[in-house]
Protein backbone atom coordinates (compact mmCIF):
# COMPACT_ATOMS: atom_id res chain seq x y z
CA UNK A 1 0.00 0.00 0.00
CA UNK A 2 0.88 3.45 -0.92
CA UNK A 3 1.58 5.84 2.01
CA UNK A 4 2.23 9.56 1.77
CA UNK A 5 3.68 10.97 4.73
CA UNK A 6 2.54 14.49 5.07
CA UNK A 7 3.99 16.92 7.26
CA UNK A 8 1.62 19.57 8.07
CA UNK A 9 1.48 23.06 6.42
CA UNK A 10 4.36 21.53 3.67
CA UNK A 11 5.17 20.31 0.28
CA UNK A 12 3.84 17.32 0.74
CA UNK A 13 -0.03 18.23 0.85
CA UNK A 14 0.75 18.09 -2.56
CA UNK A 15 0.83 14.13 -3.09
CA UNK A 16 -2.40 13.99 -0.83
CA UNK A 17 -4.00 15.94 -3.37
CA UNK A 18 -2.59 13.82 -6.04
CA UNK A 19 -3.95 10.92 -5.23
CA UNK A 20 -7.16 12.16 -4.82
CA UNK A 21 -7.30 13.77 -8.12
CA UNK A 22 -6.50 10.03 -9.13
CA UNK A 23 -7.89 8.28 -7.28
CA UNK A 24 -5.31 6.09 -6.28
CA UNK A 25 -5.69 4.20 -2.75
CA UNK A 26 -3.24 5.53 0.03
CA UNK A 27 -2.42 5.68 3.72
CA UNK A 28 -1.88 8.90 5.38
CA UNK A 29 0.53 9.45 8.38
CA UNK A 30 0.37 12.80 9.40
CA UNK A 31 2.84 14.97 11.84
CA UNK A 32 2.68 17.94 13.35
CA UNK A 33 5.66 20.58 13.25
CA UNK A 34 7.76 20.76 16.58
CA UNK A 35 5.85 23.57 18.17
CA UNK A 36 8.95 25.20 19.23
CA UNK A 37 11.24 25.55 15.70
CA UNK A 38 8.13 24.82 13.39
CA UNK A 39 10.61 22.27 11.69
CA UNK A 40 9.63 18.61 11.42
CA UNK A 41 9.47 16.31 13.98
CA UNK A 42 12.88 13.67 14.34
CA UNK A 43 10.43 11.07 13.26
CA UNK A 44 9.71 12.82 10.16
CA UNK A 45 13.38 13.37 9.99
CA UNK A 46 14.34 9.96 10.40
CA UNK A 47 12.36 8.33 7.25
CA UNK A 48 14.93 9.75 4.60
CA UNK A 49 18.03 11.29 4.64
CA UNK A 50 16.92 14.54 3.13
CA UNK A 51 14.40 14.87 6.00
CA UNK A 52 12.39 16.87 4.09
CA UNK A 53 8.44 16.68 3.15
CA UNK A 54 7.11 15.36 1.05
CA UNK A 55 8.01 11.32 1.50
CA UNK A 56 6.22 8.32 0.43
CA UNK A 57 6.84 5.03 1.04
CA UNK A 58 5.57 1.97 -0.61
CA UNK A 59 6.94 -1.66 0.62
CA UNK A 60 10.94 -1.22 1.16
CA UNK A 61 10.69 1.94 -1.36
CA UNK A 62 11.00 4.76 0.60
CA UNK A 63 11.47 8.20 -1.71
CA UNK A 64 11.43 12.04 -1.51
CA UNK A 65 11.24 14.92 -3.46
CA UNK A 66 7.99 16.37 -4.98
CA UNK A 67 8.33 15.82 -8.51
CA UNK A 68 9.71 12.89 -8.56
CA UNK A 69 7.22 11.41 -6.21
CA UNK A 70 4.04 13.12 -8.58
CA UNK A 71 6.05 11.23 -11.40
CA UNK A 72 6.51 7.74 -9.41
CA UNK A 73 2.54 7.93 -8.53
CA UNK A 74 0.97 9.42 -11.81
CA UNK A 75 3.06 6.40 -13.87
CA UNK A 76 3.04 3.81 -11.16
CA UNK A 77 -0.31 4.17 -10.23
CA UNK A 78 -2.32 6.62 -11.97
CA UNK A 79 -2.00 5.09 -15.26
CA UNK A 80 -0.33 8.27 -16.87
CA UNK A 81 -3.26 10.44 -16.12
CA UNK A 82 -2.79 14.41 -15.16
CA UNK A 83 0.37 13.97 -17.60
CA UNK A 84 0.81 15.55 -20.93
CA UNK A 85 2.01 13.27 -23.48
CA UNK A 86 5.29 13.88 -25.57
CA UNK A 87 3.07 13.78 -28.89
CA UNK A 88 0.69 17.04 -27.29
CA UNK A 89 1.26 19.78 -28.72
CA UNK A 90 1.44 20.77 -24.76
CA UNK A 91 4.16 19.15 -23.52
CA UNK A 92 6.29 21.57 -23.61
CA UNK A 93 4.67 23.52 -21.63
CA UNK A 94 3.65 21.01 -19.20
CA UNK A 95 7.57 20.19 -18.43
CA UNK A 96 8.49 23.73 -17.95
CA UNK A 97 5.43 24.78 -15.51
CA UNK A 98 5.93 21.76 -13.80
CA UNK A 99 9.43 21.87 -13.35
CA UNK A 100 9.56 25.41 -12.98
CA UNK A 101 7.40 24.98 -9.50
CA UNK A 102 10.72 23.67 -7.43
CA UNK A 103 13.52 24.56 -10.13
CA UNK A 104 12.74 28.46 -10.02
CA UNK A 105 9.80 29.67 -7.88
CA UNK A 106 9.96 27.51 -4.61
CA UNK A 107 13.89 28.78 -4.59
CA UNK A 108 12.94 32.55 -5.07
CA UNK A 109 10.33 32.04 -2.35
CA UNK A 110 12.65 30.81 -0.34
CA UNK A 111 14.93 33.46 -1.03
CA UNK A 112 12.71 36.22 -0.28
CA UNK A 113 11.76 34.92 2.96
CA UNK A 114 15.75 34.97 3.69
CA UNK A 115 15.76 38.47 2.10
CA UNK A 116 13.20 39.62 4.67
CA UNK A 117 15.70 38.54 7.59
CA UNK A 118 18.77 40.10 6.34
CA UNK A 119 20.12 43.10 6.69
CA UNK A 120 23.89 44.88 6.60
CA UNK A 121 26.21 44.26 4.40
CA UNK A 122 24.72 41.24 2.38
CA UNK A 123 21.04 42.55 2.19
CA UNK A 124 21.78 44.02 -1.55
CA UNK A 125 23.09 40.99 -3.03
CA UNK A 126 19.70 39.07 -1.04
CA UNK A 127 18.02 41.70 -2.97
CA UNK A 128 18.82 41.28 -6.15
CA UNK A 129 18.44 37.55 -5.81
CA UNK A 130 14.85 38.20 -4.34
CA UNK A 131 13.98 40.03 -7.67
CA UNK A 132 13.73 36.63 -8.98
CA UNK A 133 10.46 35.80 -7.11
CA UNK A 134 8.80 38.91 -8.41
CA UNK A 135 9.45 37.65 -11.90
CA UNK A 136 8.20 34.42 -11.17
CA UNK A 137 5.16 35.36 -10.11
CA UNK A 138 4.92 37.84 -13.11
CA UNK A 139 5.71 35.34 -15.18
CA UNK A 140 2.62 32.80 -13.54
CA UNK A 141 0.16 36.04 -13.88
CA UNK A 142 1.11 36.35 -17.82
CA UNK A 143 0.65 32.40 -18.10
CA UNK A 144 -2.59 31.94 -16.70
CA UNK A 145 -3.93 35.50 -18.25
CA UNK A 146 -3.63 32.90 -21.47
CA UNK A 147 -4.80 29.44 -20.70
CA UNK A 148 -6.89 28.27 -17.65
CA UNK A 149 -4.45 25.95 -16.41
CA UNK A 150 -0.84 25.91 -16.52
CA UNK A 151 -0.29 23.62 -19.91
CA UNK A 152 -3.12 24.69 -21.29
CA UNK A 153 -6.86 24.30 -21.57
CA UNK A 154 -6.09 20.87 -19.34
CA UNK A 155 -5.85 20.74 -15.13
CA UNK A 156 -2.49 18.75 -14.91
CA UNK A 157 0.61 17.35 -12.36
CA UNK A 158 2.00 21.40 -13.45
CA UNK A 159 -1.02 22.56 -11.29
CA UNK A 160 -0.14 20.29 -8.73
CA UNK A 161 2.97 21.52 -8.59
CA UNK A 162 2.58 25.08 -8.72
CA UNK A 163 -0.34 25.64 -6.20
CA UNK A 164 2.03 25.36 -3.39
CA UNK A 165 4.14 28.64 -4.11
CA UNK A 166 1.03 30.72 -4.71
CA UNK A 167 -0.89 29.95 -1.63
CA UNK A 168 0.87 27.67 1.19
CA UNK A 169 3.82 29.01 1.18
CA UNK A 170 2.56 32.72 1.42
CA UNK A 171 2.12 31.99 5.10
CA UNK A 172 5.59 32.28 5.20
CA UNK A 173 6.28 34.85 2.58
CA UNK A 174 3.14 37.52 2.03
CA UNK A 175 1.95 38.44 -1.36
CA UNK A 176 -1.19 40.54 -1.72
CA UNK A 177 -2.84 39.18 -4.93
CA UNK A 178 -4.44 42.79 -5.39
CA UNK A 179 -2.65 42.91 -8.56
CA UNK A 180 -2.78 39.28 -9.94
CA UNK A 181 -6.22 39.09 -11.14
CA UNK A 182 -5.79 36.08 -12.91
CA UNK A 183 -3.79 34.02 -10.59
CA UNK A 184 -6.87 34.91 -8.24
CA UNK A 185 -9.02 33.51 -10.61
CA UNK A 186 -7.08 30.67 -11.20
CA UNK A 187 -6.78 29.65 -7.28
CA UNK A 188 -10.80 29.96 -7.04
CA UNK A 189 -10.64 27.00 -9.79
CA UNK A 190 -8.55 25.46 -8.00
CA UNK A 191 -10.61 25.53 -4.97
CA UNK A 192 -13.15 24.77 -6.35
CA UNK A 193 -12.12 21.17 -7.03
CA UNK A 194 -13.57 17.91 -5.02
CA UNK A 195 -10.32 16.32 -5.22
CA UNK A 196 -8.44 19.41 -3.80
CA UNK A 197 -11.28 19.94 -1.22
CA UNK A 198 -10.78 16.33 -0.22
CA UNK A 199 -7.26 16.70 0.20
CA UNK A 200 -7.13 19.56 2.07
CA UNK A 201 -9.49 18.37 4.89
CA UNK A 202 -7.26 15.60 5.51
CA UNK A 203 -3.80 17.38 5.00
CA UNK A 204 -4.72 20.08 6.54
CA UNK A 205 -7.83 20.87 8.08
CA UNK A 206 -9.43 24.61 7.90
CA UNK A 207 -6.92 25.15 5.21
CA UNK A 208 -8.74 27.69 3.02
CA UNK A 209 -6.92 29.27 -0.42
CA UNK A 210 -5.89 32.51 0.21
CA UNK A 211 -7.76 34.60 -2.42
CA UNK A 212 -6.52 38.22 -1.31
Amino acid sequence: MLTVHHLGISQSDRIVWLCEELEVPYTLVRYDRDPQTRLAPADYRALHPIGTAPIITEGDLVLGESAAIVEYIINRHGGGRLAVAPADAAYPDYLFWFHFANGSFMPSAMMGMVGSLVSGEHAGAVKSLSSRLERAWDMVEQRLGEAPYLAGDTFTAADIMTVFPLTTMRLFVARDLANYPAIRGYLQRIGERPAFQRAMAKADPGFKVPLD
